[in-house]
């Protein structure tokens, strides 16, 4: 069966760096975007990353992009998002999400993983 599963959320300081890893199986990931959105708490859904199948074309939203990279490992099926300069306003709950095709919608269609939680403070 499908999983996504997330991992490297944290509490850290502001201006400090995380690394969150997602590890896909259950699908050919390399046919799949891949993307990162997040909820903060008592906000919607935020998108904010997403890579293409050939890990060439890639897509920030505005407030991440000089701040977050993404990558994707074929070998290891997984999708990383390194994250530098955080800032309290990046507290939320970021969960990896494969899609077929390029979208930025942050409906809940694709695959999704549960989450793992970063909180800047």
């Amino acid at each position: 069966h499908v999983q996504l599963v997330e991992s490297g959320g944290d509490l850290v300081q502001p201006g400090g760096s995380l690394r969150l890893s997602c590890v896909a199986s259950g699908f050919p990931f390399s046919n799949y975007w891949m993307y990162w959105i997040r909820q903060a708490p008592g906000k919607g859904r935020e998108w904010v990353s997403g890579i293409a199948r050939d890990g060439v074309a890639i897509h920030y939203a505005d407030s991440v992009r000089g701040r977050f990279a993404i990558s994707r490992d074929e070998d290891r099926n997984t999708v990383y998002l390194r994250m530098n300069n955080l800032s309290p306003e990046d507290t939320a709950v970021y969960y990896c999400v494969a899609r077929y095709g390029w979208s930025i919608s942050t409906d809940k269609t694709g695959y999704w993983g549960q989450g793992t939680q970063v909180t800047v403070s």
